[in-house]
């Protein structure tokens, strides 16, 4: 038994243009940006969708959007998922990346928001 929950919507944006994209979510979304000196990649832009991470990330690659879902148990979400048709991609530090059939990318994380939050709200699989 594992559980997990959708724990953020990211916004990729290409480097370049990564500046432009926070300035246009944060106007459209009514957020102000927010950065972590931690992980300068992300622009947050909190508290658009509440107990959901929203940002911005700046990107070597296409605009795209994708999302992370954030587990207590990494290998046997990442089973989950692969059993349900997502093929994986590629790690990045704990991160599992996976393309979801359609072709749409997400990441399993380990788990990110508050304890609390993260048992209040996440899934239970068998």
């Amino acid at each position: 038994m594992h559980r997990s929950r959708v724990y953020a919507l990211i916004l990729d944006a290409p480097r370049r243009s990564a500046p432009d994209a926070v300035a246009f979510w944060s106007a459209a979304l009514g957020s102000p940006p927010r950065v972590d000196a931690a992980e300068p990649q992300f622009t947050g832009l909190p508290d658009v969708v509440p107990d959901l991470v929203t940002a911005v990330q700046s990107v070597d690659d296409a605009p795209r959007y994708h999302v992370d879902i954030e587990t207590d148990d990494l290998a046997a979400e990442v089973d989950r998922l692969v059993g349900l048709g997502a093929t994986p991609v590629s790690r990045w530090q704990d991160c599992q990346v996976l393309r979801a059939p359609g072709g749409h990318l997400l990441c399993v994380i380990p788990v990110a928001s508050a304890p609390e939050l993260f048992a209040a709200t996440a899934r239970r699989w068998d």
